[in-house]
């Protein structure tokens, strides 16, 4: 699975929200400044090519949804992460949270 850019990152996040949903249901979901339509639409397309998103048409318009579920891509993201930067160890990811956030003790125990 491809990582996201942070602007298909954000189109996915709505997405995921929304189920499914026409370019202008997305830009009504954007924080604002929203970005223009066209932008908006590009991106989708471009999630569409990776594989992130499908759609039903309705003569010109199309309404997308997800094809990959947001619990899926956040562990791939996850396991990234946990590669790339900790060597595969959890503990030494607790260990470097733990210290950089000043977790509590009843905070580690949830760990």
């Amino acid at each position: 699975m491809k990582e996201l850019t942070k602007a298909e990152e954000q189109i996915m996040q709505v997405l995921w929200d929304l189920k499914k949903g026409f370019v202008k249901d997305i830009i009504e979901k954007l924080p604002e400044p929203r970005p223009a339509y066209t932008t908006v639409s590009t991106i989708v397309r471009i999630l569409e090519r990776k594989g992130f998103v499908a759609y039903n048409a309705y003569g010109k318009t199309h309404e997308y949804y997800p094809l990959i579920e947001k619990k899926d891509y956040t562990r791939q993201l996850f396991k990234g992460m946990l590669h790339g930067y900790f060597g595969n160890s959890i503990r030494q990811m607790v260990s470097f949270f733990s210290r950089e956030k000043d977790l509590s003790v009843s905070e580690l125990e949830e760990l």
